[in-house]
């Protein structure tokens, strides 16, 4: 393709949304002119499935719930009045929360104003309002967010050592829809030790995002502790970020949620018109279909221009590989089906792996996000003519040509600027999209039986370990290998995960568990510590 035929289908496929500030090019990917319109058949049943969907039809067949994110930013269309003043009502009390807190009305125990706030989540619990406060946050912004997003002991001290000397004045932020998560009660508990080490009262500082009637929501109201705030079952994690999920943490940052909620709002209309030609989420689920081939053929590479999204890869990964990422369709034959996603930022991604991007396995196709505005303030020349930015600009355009020289397909996604508004409409693209490509290829996008498979079997080598320490406990001094142990617990092909218990208990204080090395590791023998 010369340059003249290039501009030209650059010009046919670029689309331009003013409302949101945001432009798509699909010029660079190499499907058919007739693509589109050959799957309009299947455009028009994701149309019909939304619509279903969004007025409050059973998306999630498995745990028989309704998918009602969208509602979030445009309450009228909740199926029922019930449900429209549920969210109204929650909005209404983050904003006052917010206002109490920064007026200094809601204060820490020992006095002043809260100064830091630390939320305690996991997967979608904490990736959004993680994805808001990097994309968002300034330096002087109301309170300074932490985050304990996993149940690493080291983790959790390097992240309270972080806070320091500011942990009287830290507001906690406890989100889990069913209170039971495991790795979120973890990180409270180490938390509200840290406090009671500290001399201050943990309920006075803590907040609870949960379901009603949850283990936690219970928990948090006979503790007395200073607020509690509703996740519906209707909303999953992974897209809670429109809910107080998200919208709690940023509010108390400082950010405008109202903003936010708006770019939400005005790309969810955008989106809702079934039209091929126009439809943002609709012609972006046409291009993961064609680079894919319905099967996964492809991954998605995301490169952000912008070190405020260096986040977002890792928020696209949660949503759009817990959605997509399915064994079976909706009529239960295995499939196997999703995206992998992975990325990197701009221009950081070319002294990393373009190279293999452009030379090596094609097996991906990448999306650019480009911002078009560098930088608040006056800007600076770095060259006569050149900033910073232009370079920035410059290394995009290259890096994107470079690629389609070499027969790699990629989208590009440009943002006028970076603020509330667009991060608001850029996240509901993708969320949109997500559910349109699920219906394309007939997969729930809604349910996730992987990750509760996941949860079940770390219960059962929880299980085990207690089974194993108490073995060993019972003969002090008395060393046996893994093989040894799991024959006496009768279950002799679980030597493998008795193996790997022993080798985590005894590299730790905790259990008292004594490893005597051997040459070959695995016939290494393993004791407990005798009084």
């Amino acid at each position: 393709m010369d340059n003249q035929e290039q501009w030209e289908r650059f010009k046919n496929h670029l689309n331009y949304y003013p409302e949101i500030g945001l432009m798509l090019d699909s010029s660079a990917m190499h499907f058919p002119d007739d693509y589109c319109a050959v799957m309009e058949p299947l455009l028009v049943r994701a149309y019909r499935e939304m619509a279903d969907l969004e007025s409050g039809g059973q998306a999630n067949q498995d745990e028989e719930r309704m998918v009602g994110h969208y509602w979030l930013r445009t309450p009228y269309l909740a199926p029922d009045r019930e449900t429209e003043t549920m969210i109204v009502t929650a909005l209404a009390d983050i904003r006052s929360f917010r206002d109490r807190v920064h007026r200094g009305d809601i204060a820490p125990e020992q006095g002043g104003r809260f100064s830091h706030f630390l939320v305690i989540g996991i997967g979608g619990s904490a990736l959004g309002p993680q994805l808001l406060a990097d994309a968002l946050g300034r330096a002087d912004d109301a309170l300074q967010p932490v985050f304990l997003d996993n149940t690493d002991p080291d983790g959790m001290d390097r992240e309270l050592a972080h806070i320091g000397s500011a942990l009287p004045r830290t507001l906690v932020l406890v989100i889990s829809k069913s209170g039971g998560t495991k790795e979120t009660r973890n990180g409270m508990l180490e938390v509200r030790r840290a406090f009671e080490q500290s001399g201050i009262s943990f309920a006075r500082h803590a907040v609870a995002v949960t379901g009603a009637g949850s283990a936690l929501d219970l928990q948090a109201r006979e503790e007395g502790w200073l607020a509690r705030f509703p996740m519906w079952d209707w909303v999953g994690g992974r897209t809670s970020v429109t809910s107080a999920v998200g919208l709690l943490p940023a509010a108390l940052q400082g950010i405008d949620i109202d903003a936010f909620l708006e770019g939400a709002r005005l790309c969810d209309a955008i989106t809702r018109m079934p039209n091929n030609r126009t439809n943002p989420a609709a012609r972006l689920a046409l291009m993961w279909l064609h680079a894919t081939g319905g099967a996964g053929a492809r991954d998605m590479v995301v490169l952000p221009y912008k070190d405020r999204l260096v986040l977002f890869s890792r928020y696209l990964q949660q949503l759009v590989m817990e959605s997509l990422g399915k064994e079976r369709d909706r009529n239960g034959n295995v499939v196997n089906q999703g995206i992998a996603v992975y990325g990197n930022k701009g221009s950081t991604d070319q002294h990393a792996f373009v190279q293999q991007l452009r030379e090596g396995k094609n097996n991906f196709f990448v999306t650019f996000i480009e911002v078009l505005k560098d930088r608040e303030g006056a800007g600076f020349q770095v060259e006569p003519g050149i900033t910073s930015g232009d370079y920035l600009s410059g290394f995009l355009q290259g890096t994107r040509k470079a690629l389609q020289e070499n027969g790699r397909e990629s989208l590009t996604i440009t943002l006028d600027r970076l603020d509330a508004r667009s991060l608001g409409a850029l996240i509901a693209l993708f969320e949109r999209t997500v559910g349109f490509y699920a219906s394309l290829v007939d997969i729930n996008a809604y349910h996730q039986p992987g990750v509760e498979a996941g949860k079940r079997a770390a219960g059962s080598v929880l299980g085990l370990q207690g089974r194993v320490l108490a073995l060993l406990r019972t003969r002090p001094g008395r060393p046996m290998t893994a093989e040894e142990i799991a024959a006496a617990l009768g279950v002799p092909g679980g030597a493998e995960t008795v193996f790997r218990i022993l080798l985590h208990a005894s590299a730790n204080d905790d259990h008292g568990i004594v490893m005597e090395k051997r040459k070959v590791i695995t016939e290494s023998r393993f004791s407990a510590a005798t009084p």
